[in-house]
């Protein structure tokens, strides 16, 4: 039986890319991994990531926004920040913490340009459906991608 490494989602505000990557650790790597997910800051949690998730049969909906501080006790083998703006601004993380950067697209920011473009809700969901996706993907390489 080999100890579960602990892996942290970084994202700037822990209400979307971080959630979903969180909830999909979660769901497809949990015998492997413990996660956590966190923000510099804390913007809730986007209704529209808990609605994605769910149709892809995740339940994300009991998630909260958590600020980075909150995690300052938990020894992180691994930091994978989501974001340009958290990869940017990553804090230091004592213990030799490694950190990866996997840049997801900003749902929220393709969503609100999909609305003045006049798109409909659902095609503003698509491009939260589309970075859950692409997410998925990524967690589906782990812990091996975080190695490499």
């Amino acid at each position: 039986m080999t100890n579960k490494i602990n892996v942290l989602f970084l994202c700037t505000g822990n209400s979307c890319r971080s959630q979903m990557a969180e909830g999909w650790t979660r769901h497809l790597k949990g015998d492997l991994i413990n996660v956590y997910s966190a923000g510099i800051e804390t913007h809730g949690l986007n209704t529209n990531a808990v609605k994605v998730m769910d149709e892809a049969g995740v339940d994300i909906s009991g998630h909260k926004s958590q600020h980075i501080d909150e995690l300052r006790d938990v020894q992180i083998d691994y930091v994978v920040t989501v974001c340009d703006h958290a990869h940017e601004t990553c804090p230091f993380f004592p213990g030799g913490s490694k950190v990866v950067h996997v840049g997801f697209d900003d749902p929220p920011r393709m969503a609100r340009e999909v609305a003045e473009q006049g798109g409909s809700n659902d095609e503003q969901l698509d491009c939260f459906r589309k970075v859950r996706d692409e997410i998925r993907s990524y967690v589906e390489t782990l812990p091996e991608a975080l190695t490499d």
